[in-house]
């Protein structure tokens, strides 16, 4: 695979490709190597219009079983390692997205900088990283990348040699081959608590060192101190919707296990700090604090009497070891040999560290005082406390309504809740808020559903005491459609303390409804209105200071389609904000993005910064899902620049002045609503209406195969059935990805366009609407990712002729409108035309993925055909990840 790479521009790309090349040939063989390279150079002729579209398949059809593994593992490692690449280089990163240019281009708009910090005051910007189950690589293909990018970062500095006298080049190298050796499948299913330790890997090594150094340029960008309001979050060990083994004990391991990695990060930098500040009294004198905290360490060493900074520090590793043994239940890792009361809170150790940094400081010109590794600690403790991200509870609102109605019964209270109106169930509901009595009794039977629903809550309860409040505040009701929907889960936040009646009442966790279909974005705004009037949650939201909503965009978008749900999206969320404007309460947006762009995905600084007028108010959260955390999280780097250019659209999108005239506003939603209306008909009329779609589906792309991957804990479908009312978006929009079509991301606005008199008018919202502009902008990559070529060879695997060709002449017809309309209200002669650098980038993967959809196609067909061969199943399961690796945002 010397010549592997030849496509490419990047040097990054032809490096790692002509080091794979090496490795397949030593580890595979030469005869695997020129077949792969047969099958490669192939490929790359037919895609630049040499070679005929079936010159591929003779290359194929001559691989072995084994050769085919071996092949789909070297396709999938390319794709891994161009990756790797492209993020180094920053492909398709967005040009100013970082916090100096966003205050530059307030400044020039008439922001002032205290505007900004005012906002900063009161923002949230907050990731919130999900378990849902695109990212199918095992945790060691990707520690193995990342030691690649430390060796490549280490050859961008002009270093040849490793810290342990290796070549870097050698090391690299190194590194592919047990990345060829390593087995890409898992042979287990995903348990919750490894999900958990997926993601403590990123909060560990990434987060946690890459949260500090950003402030720590934003306080050089802004020049003061800027308020801590980029916070982590997390749904792993807390999302119980649809996946019965989140359970009480799982959340109490998910939150032990982030306070253990919190507590070993501030352990190990407060004995770095203690190797570091050898400052002595015979040189310069220490303030008091210091000198107290010091005598208070119990450090009585000789060779430290003259050290006060290293025995203040001896006291405060020993508190943060008792502090440890306290929260996780064993000693810490190095415990020390002094003893000290455990910390009651975070802040506590923020102020012992806080004397130490001012006693550095001496004069206010003094190096020591601030910044530097105290800096970075102090500003950690701040951001992650003893908790490291705060954790969600959801649960779907049927869930609610079963265990509420039981808990009513059982106590007497209401025999018959789930048949009462929406009027009734309301008054029942706030007379229970309104009392103190608890509903449930430990004298009382209950069914395994409701005490497991009680015991999550309690076991929440003790996580404020434990790890403070900050553990947990969000509690996120899935399908959440009605007034009673909110009110069942405060008053089952009441029977473990966490709603406290009274007057005013108090909510320690914030209950967040998440709107999920089209009917549902639309309704939520009454849901809202009716909400905030109530005089107990008005009292509560004003104490707080916002409220948050939740949005999601993968269930609306199976619902009514691409076009529809984005739509949706932005009307449901500008109808939120003037609900809340009204009722004088803030407005948090929770964005349940995925990767995909029929599950939300694209650009995140694109999409906050299309946001309507009134919607962001500098907070948001967006959840970070599956093969994304990866992709943007994946070293500190990346990090570091996906988290600022998130944090640079939220201020741009709160503060710089609407530039779109209202007349122009009212003319683009209009034409918005029209497109939408034409375009849900077509979705709609496809895949709910269209006899025999599901079969359709279900044969033409890999789905129940996709079920074998063991890539997460959460069962595919809501209910044991094969419809797709009842499927997951995440595997409905992965099936259709694998499979190339990517029809959730497009299908129906091709009807929309061809349908829409004024075509001249959509040129207009293109150029002058950044929503519009980022909703075909998005499309447009998952049309360039699309092939109806492959994609037939696909539906060539439906059985029945008629049902093949009549839906997947309907896909067909358009896809090729949608792209046609799309050039013709861009302007453009090709797909991405306008965006060089992402058109590279995916034309580059393009002749790396069609071989491995035209092996996975002919697995898919004997093993359906029942061939028994294991070499088959694991062929399938290494192509959906081969796949997936490659196309990247699939998921």
């Amino acid at each position: 695979m010397a010549s592997l790479p030849s496509i490419a521009n990047n040097p990054d790309i032809r490096f790692l490709g002509r080091l794979l090349g090496d490795v397949i040939r030593a580890y595979g063989g030469e005869e695997l190597f020129r077949r792969t390279e047969y099958i490669r150079s192939t490929s790359v002729d037919r895609h630049r219009g040499i070679a005929g579209a079936d010159a591929i398949d003779p290359g194929i059809d001559r691989l072995s079983l084994d050769e085919t593994l071996d092949f789909l593992r070297g396709f999938m490692l390319f794709s891994m390692l161009a990756n790797l690449a492209e993020d180094r280089q920053g492909v398709a990163r967005e040009e100013s997205a970082d916090v100096a240019h966003a205050l530059a281009k307030l400044a020039e708009r008439g922001v002032e900088r205290d505007q900004v910090v005012a906002l900063m005051e009161q923002a949230l910007v907050a990731p919130v990283l999900t378990a849902h189950p695109t990212e199918v690589r095992r945790k060691s293909m990707i520690d193995h990348r990342n030691r690649i990018a430390e060796l490549l970062a280490l050859m961008d500095r002009g270093i040849e040699e490793t810290e342990d006298g290796d070549r870097v080049e050698q090391a690299i190298l190194r590194q592919i081959a047990l990345l060829w050796q390593t087995r890409v499948l898992r042979r287990e299913r995903l348990y919750v608590a490894d999900e958990v330790e997926t993601a403590l890997s990123y909060m560990r090594d990434v987060f946690l060192p890459a949260l500090p150094a950003l402030y720590a340029r934003w306080d050089r960008a802004l020049g003061r101190r800027t308020p801590g309001f980029l916070r982590l979050g997390s749904w792993i060990g807390g999302d119980r919707d649809g996946n019965p083994y989140v359970t009480a004990d799982a959340l109490e391991h998910a939150l032990g296990r982030a306070a253990e990695v919190a507590l070993v990060h501030y352990l190990d930098a407060v004995h770095a700090l203690g190797a570091e500040l050898s400052i002595s009294t015979e040189i310069t004198p220490v303030n008091g604090d210091v000198g107290r905290l010091a005598e208070a360490s119990g450090d009585t060493a000789a060779s430290r009497a003259d050290e006060p900074y290293r025995r203040a520090l001896s006291g405060i590793y020993a508190r943060l070891a008792a502090t440890h043994e306290k929260l996780v239940g064993r000693r810490a890792p190095r415990p020390g040999a002094l003893t000290g009361e455990p910390y009651p809170h975070p802040q506590a150790l923020r102020d012992d560290l806080a004397a130490i940094a001012h006693g550095l400081a001496g004069a206010s010109d003094a190096p020591l005082g601030t910044g530097g590794a105290l800096g970075r600690l102090i500003r950690a403790v701040e951001i992650f406390g003893f908790h490291l991200a705060t954790l969600d509870l959801r649960q779907n609102a049927a869930v609610h309504e079963r265990v509420v109605a039981e808990l009513l019964a059982v106590a007497g209270v209401e025999s018959g809740y789930a048949a009462l109106n929406e009027d009734a169930r309301v008054a029942l509901l706030r007379r229970e808020l309104a009392s103190p009595r608890p509903l449930a009794s430990p004298y009382a039977s209950y069914s395994d559903e409701t005490a497991g629903e009680l015991a999550i809550l309690h076991a929440a309860a003790r996580a404020h005491d434990r790890y403070g409040r900050a553990s947990i505040r969000n509690y996120v009701i899935s399908m959440a459609q009605s007034l009673s929907d909110l009110l069942e889960v405060q008053l089952l936040l009441k029977e473990a303390g966490l709603y406290v009646p009274g007057d005013p009442p108090q909510a320690h966790v914030m209950a967040v409804p998440l709107f999920e279909t089209v009917a549902d974005l639309e309704g939520g705004a009454e849901v809202m209105r009716a909400w905030l009037a109530l005089p107990e949650v008005a009292a509560i939201a004003g104490a707080r200071g916002h409220q948050e909503v939740m949005i999601g965009y993968s269930d609306s978008n199976k619902d009514g389609g691409y076009l529809t749900s984005t739509w949706q999206l932005s009307r449901g969320s500008a109808a939120l904000a003037e609900v809340f404007a009204d009722a004088g309460v803030g407005l948090q947006l929770f964005h349940g993005r995925g990767g995909a762009v029929g599950r939300g995905g694209g650009s995140a600084f694109a999409a906050i910064r299309a946001q309507p007028p009134g919607t962001v108010q500098g907070r948001i959260r967006i959840t970070e899902q599956g093969e994304v955390i990866a992709a943007k999280y994946g070293t500190r780097a990346s990090a570091m620049t996906n988290l600022e250019a998130m944090t640079s659209a939220t201020l741009l999108a709160s503060l710089e002045p609407e530039r779109l005239a209202p007349a122009d506003a009212a003319r683009f939603a209009a034409a918005m609503d029209e497109l939408s209306a034409t375009a849900f008909k077509a979705y709609r009329g496809l895949v709910y209406q269209t006899e025999g779609f599901r079969q359709f589906f279900r044969q033409m792309t890999p789905i129940a195969e996709i079920s074998g991957l063991k890539i997460g804990s959460r069962p595919a479908s809501r209910k044991k059935s094969d419809a797709i009312e009842d499927l997951r978006a995440i595997p409905w929009v992965f099936s259709w990805a694998q499979a190339r079509v990517m029809l959730p991301g497009w299908y129906g606005v091709g009807a929309a366009i061809d349908a829409f008199a004024d075509k001249g008018l959509l040129r207009e919202m293109a150029s002058g609407w950044p929503f519009f502009a980022a909703t075909l902008a998005n499309m447009e990559m998952v049309l360039a990712k699309s092939d109806m070529g492959v994609a037939a060879r696909y539906a060539a695997l439906v059985e029945d002729a008629d049902l093949r060709d009549t839906v997947f002449g309907r896909i067909r017809d358009g896809w090729q409108a949608t792209h046609d309309g799309l050039l013709g209200i861009t302007r453009q002669t090709r797909l991405l035309e306008k965006s060089p650098a992402l058109e590279s980038s995916i034309r580059l993967r393009l002749p790396y993925i069609e071989p491995l959809n035209l092996l996975q196609i002919e697995l898919l067909k004997r093993h359906r055909a029942g061939e028994a061969d294991a070499r088959i199943g694991e062929g399938i399961l290494l192509s959906i990840n081969a796949i997936a690796t490659a196309l990247r945002n699939s998921g």
